[in-house]
């Protein structure tokens, strides 16, 4: 499996499979729905404190943005998890 680094995607590994996750703006406007913020800033905000519901949530949106289907995220752990968050996160702005 390979990353479209163009479109900002990257792969991680979650679980012991593969995964691709990507910040689209799909997924930013998942989250905004989801953490209830309205704009950017509140956004950024919200996302500086997460808790570990907060971080699937987040997680969910990047994969689907990947065009993953995100299943049952109740395996991965939470280092994996904050690692490929930020992975996408970082990619999106390069």
């Amino acid at each position: 499996m390979a990353a479209n680094r163009a479109r900002g995607e990257v792969i991680a590994r979650l679980a012991g499979r593969e995964r691709r996750l990507c910040l689209t703006l799909g997924a930013l406007a998942e989250l905004e729905t989801a953490f209830a913020a309205e704009g950017w800033e509140v956004l950024a905000d919200r996302l500086r404190g997460l808790s570990a519901r907060d971080l699937i949530t987040v997680l969910a949106a990047l994969l689907r943005g990947g065009g993953e289907d995100p299943g049952d995220l109740a395996a991965v752990e939470l280092g994996e998890a904050a690692r490929a968050v930020a992975a996408a996160f970082t990619a999106a702005g390069e």
